[in-house]
């Protein structure tokens, strides 16, 4: 479903900076459209309007975004890669579609490194595994002993075959010596429903999509993917607590046409920067689970390329193919 809006004075409450600053020299004068390649209401979709708002507060002529869903993120990733090399036109994508699918994906309708030039990294956040409340599974230790008193007893769900979500399960099954089922889905929704219904004993997702669910006491935090706990969710432990060395962390990016020129990419993300970390956005998006990371386009670069050959690596040793 193609959904475009044009961002208005309620969707700036939530993100307008109080103290607007002008955009860099070299900024595109001409409108803007940020494609957000998934539905509304997602992590993709809340930073592409804090953006959208961001960019015009500071002074755009104005900023859409495009909710251009279809094919896991491809058709909208297609979009941009088609469009003219000026600046006016930007992706913010999740990082499994520039780390992860070009490795899993075969006829993938898009190079990264050939099609994209990274302009900014923008927010990180946690990835947490959760049971249904009243689980017995209510750490990594209960997990790996059900696993092991009864080897593909245990079920767990994420987000697709090849996503962050399930490679993050497979590192722990793998370090662990444990057997657990995946189970794929297309959405959050049906993934949660199955979860409190249960069809499958645990869900891996990101801290945003179940922090609700945990703060309303249907779901229970089992651990959190990252080094060091989350501000969030204070009393779970993580895996590297719990004796495995994985340190994961779901992450978000913008990026544009690769021909855009070198100066027109640094001024986007000297924008960029200047919206993220703006005190009030960065609380906004805070509550919400979102942490700012305005790394700047050639730290971008080099991050994308280092994930890309690590989560390659757990493809080929797993065996894991696209569905």
């Amino acid at each position: 479903m193609r959904r475009r809006v044009l961002l208005g004075a309620g969707v700036a409450l939530l993100a307008a900076p109080a103290r607007a600053q002008g955009l860099p020299a070299g900024f595109p004068s001409r409108p803007l459209t940020l494609v957000a390649p998934f539905t509304p209401g997602g992590p993709i979709d809340v930073l592409a309007r804090v953006l959208g708002n961001g960019f015009q507060a500071r002074g755009s002529a104005a900023a859409t975004v495009d909710n251009r869903t279809g094919g896991g993120g491809t058709i909208g990733i297609d979009l941009v890669r088609r469009a003219a090399p000026d600046g006016t036109t930007m992706l913010v994508i999740p990082a499994g579609n520039l780390t992860i699918s070009p490795t899993i994906t075969r006829n993938l309708p898009y190079d990264v490194e050939r099609d994209f030039a990274p302009v900014s990294m923008m927010a990180t956040t946690s990835n947490v595994i959760v049971a249904a409340a009243g689980s017995p599974i209510r750490s990594v230790q209960d997990l790996v002993a059900a696993a092991r008193a009864r080897p593909d007893s245990i079920s767990y769900g994420s987000s697709g075959v090849g996503s962050q979500l399930h490679l993050q399960m497979e590192l722990l099954r793998s370090k662990a010596g444990i057997e657990i089922l995946h189970v794929p889905y297309r959405g959050t929704t049906q993934a949660l429903t199955d979860l409190l219904g249960g069809r499958i004993q645990l869900l891996s997702s990101n801290l945003p999509v179940i922090l609700p669910g945990v703060r309303e006491g249907r779901l229970q935090a089992v651990a959190v993917t990252t080094a060091r706990r989350v501000a969030e969710l204070p009393d779970v432990p993580t895996l590297m607590e719990a004796g495995f060395d994985i340190d994961v962390t779901s992450w978000y990016g913008l990026l544009v046409p690769r021909a855009t020129p070198a100066p027109v990419v640094r001024a986007i993300a000297e924008a960029t920067e200047a919206v993220l970390r703006d005190p009030a956005t960065a609380r906004s998006l805070a509550a919400q689970g979102l942490d700012i990371v305005a790394e700047p386009p050639e730290v971008f670069a080099a991050r994308i390329r280092r994930e890309t050959a690590l989560w390659a690596e757990v493809i080929r040793a797993r065996g894991i193919t696209a569905e």
